[in-house]
């Protein structure tokens, strides 16, 4: 069991730092964006590369960060049934979603998806538009973002078998059920409640 714990520990590690990549994918759209917007009002001129690489990038989030979501829990929940059910329940649950959606969802893709990048890349497929991308890159997000979801799945699913046999922790525990950064936000009131009650 410790063996699947740091295997665990490690797709863990591995999906968190890709999610903090693609935060900064987040921050090169933005200015990428901003400033094609400036280049076209200013100048009326653009150019399809960098309206394509918005679109890259904007893919990149989303497929790369898949498995950085499911770690963090900020998948959709229907939050007020889930805080009604028992830690078990929920767990058994998760166990149910992965194993029944999640993985054979993530293998359909792959297998569909892989197909499609060997083409793009072999062909050297380009864009349509003058001055466009070449394709294969934005082709090879898709069998790579679900390969890691896939992989993150794996650990929520060891994990969740491990709770159920008593052997770790619940990684759905949340006692209040709050965001770390409404925990973040409340200890930074608590701490301003202090300083304030101190100057009085």
């Amino acid at each position: 069991m410790p063996l699947l714990l740091k295997l665990s520990r490690l797709i863990d590690g591995l999906s968190t730092r890709i999610g903090r990549f693609t935060m900064w994918l987040i921050l090169a759209t933005t200015v990428i964006s901003a400033g094609n917007a400036i280049v076209r009002k200013a100048f009326n001129t653009s150019s399809n590369s960098l309206l394509e690489i918005q679109w890259y990038l904007f893919a990149a989030v989303f497929m790369l960060g898949a498995g950085y979501g499911f770690l963090k829990n900020s998948h959709v929940r229907i939050d007020f049934v889930s805080a009604r059910l028992s830690p078990r329940t929920r767990n058994w649950i998760d166990v149910g979603g992965i194993v029944l959606v999640l993985i054979p969802f993530c293998l359909i893709c792959i297998a569909l998806s892989w197909p499609m990048f060997v083409q793009a890349y072999q062909s050297g497929e380009m864009s349509q538009n003058a001055g466009g991308l070449i394709r294969w890159p934005v082709y090879a997000l898709m069998p790579l973002g679900f390969a890691l979801l896939l992989l993150q799945a794996l650990s929520e699913l060891l994990k969740r078998v491990l709770f159920l046999r008593g052997l770790g922790p619940d990684s759905l525990a949340d006692a209040d059920h709050k965001s770390d950064e409404q925990k973040h936000l409340e200890e930074l009131e608590a701490i301003a409640a202090r300083k304030l009650a101190g100057e009085k």
